[in-house]
């Protein structure tokens, strides 16, 4: 199925490539710049790397680090230079990329944004994290949806970005709209090593979707980020996987689009993307179409509720050092968050 990770690819075979990029440490402009050359530089590695390469994947912090740092001189803009230089970088190299960019947003706290560039530098899926890692994260909430796009051989892609991957509901929307492959860009550091692992599996097993992950690796002198390159099948069987977290390492493996198609169309047992809104079809014509789910209803009401609402203890971000927020979500700030 793998192939040796790519070098021997299958005329359907689709070739990602994770960069286990090194943590670095961005405090200002010209470390900016020095981490987007530095981005730019291991695309060529990539291509170099392995010559049937379609896809490479940066992690998410690639280009910021860990700092959390706010700061509007460090952050970027879709027609930013970095943006550009990435661009470039998949023109040059013949290849897709996807990139990772905290989003200067003037309305409310930056955005952590993923880009899917294609082999000609058009930017082809723009994605905002629905789901900061609250509350240490102090990105802004996405606002654009989870897109879908046609990549190399017509594969159907999708991106999250790290926390999202906690929510069964992120993989199985992009699954419900199309997505053959779900790639999951990270910053995580050794704690979740575990979460990590049976997440990636279970989103690719319950949504018969290939799974393409990594996080950043090493250490920044303060974190300690641990690589775990990770493609899973989809039947949850992994196909690839950077157990030793050395930093820079690109784990690769060629996966089968194709053949996901065919477990969609052709598994009955287990088919559970399809069987989720058809429930007991053995018994009930066509199955059961409706929405017994109550936080699904009640989500859609707006009286999201769990039982012990009043009990959880963090529901903001001052434990981490940040300002108890007053802004609803929707509202804009009047200026940028400092």
């Amino acid at each position: 199925m793998n192939g040796l990770g790519g070098l021997n690819k299958a005329p359907e075979g689709v070739v990602i490539g994770l960069v286990q990029l090194q943590l670095p440490v961005v405090k200002t402009p010209a470390d900016l710049a020095r981490q987007t050359e530095r981005i730019v530089g291991l695309v060529g590695k990539a291509r170099a790397n392995m010559a049937t390469m379609d896809l490479v994947v940066f992690p998410e912090y690639a280009l910021h680090g860990l700092s959390m740092d706010t700061s509007p001189a460090i952050m970027c803009s879709l027609d930013g230079p970095e943006v550009a230089a990435f661009r470039q970088a998949c023109i040059d190299n013949r290849i897709w990329g996807c990139f990772s960019i905290m989003e200067l947003n003037p309305g409310g706290y930056p955005y952590n944004s993923g880009l899917i560039i294609d082999d000609q530098g058009e930017i082809k899926l723009y994605y905002r994290k629905f789901h900061p890692w609250v509350p240490v994260e102090p990105w802004e909430p996405g606002d654009i949806g989870i897109p879908v796009v046609t990549g190399p051989k017509g594969a159907k892609i999708a991106l999250i970005i790290c926390h999202d991957g906690m929510f069964p509901e992120m993989a199985r929307e992009c699954a419900y709209k199309g997505a053959e492959i779900m790639l999951r860009t990270a910053g995580y550091t050794a704690p979740m090593r575990e979460a990590w692992r049976f997440t990636n599996q279970a989103n690719a097993f319950c949504n018969l979707m290939v799974t393409a992950s990594v996080c950043m690796s090493g250490s920044d002198g303060a974190f300690d980020s641990m690589g775990e390159g990770m493609v899973v099948n989809f039947d949850g069987s992994v196909i690839a996987h950077g157990t030793s977290g050395r930093p820079d390492e690109i784990i690769t493996a060629e996966v089968r689009p194709d053949l996901v198609r065919e477990a969609r169309k052709y598994w009955a047992v287990e088919n559970n993307i399809y069987q989720f809104g058809h429930r007991g079809l053995t018994a009930v014509a066509g199955g059961a179409g409706d929405c017994p789910y109550t936080y699904m209803t009640d989500l859609a009401a707006g009286r999201y509720r769990l039982p012990w609402e009043d009990e959880v203890v963090h529901k903001d971000g001052t434990a981490y050092g940040f300002d108890k927020p007053t802004r609803r979500y929707g509202e804009r700030l009047p200026k940028a968050a400092e």
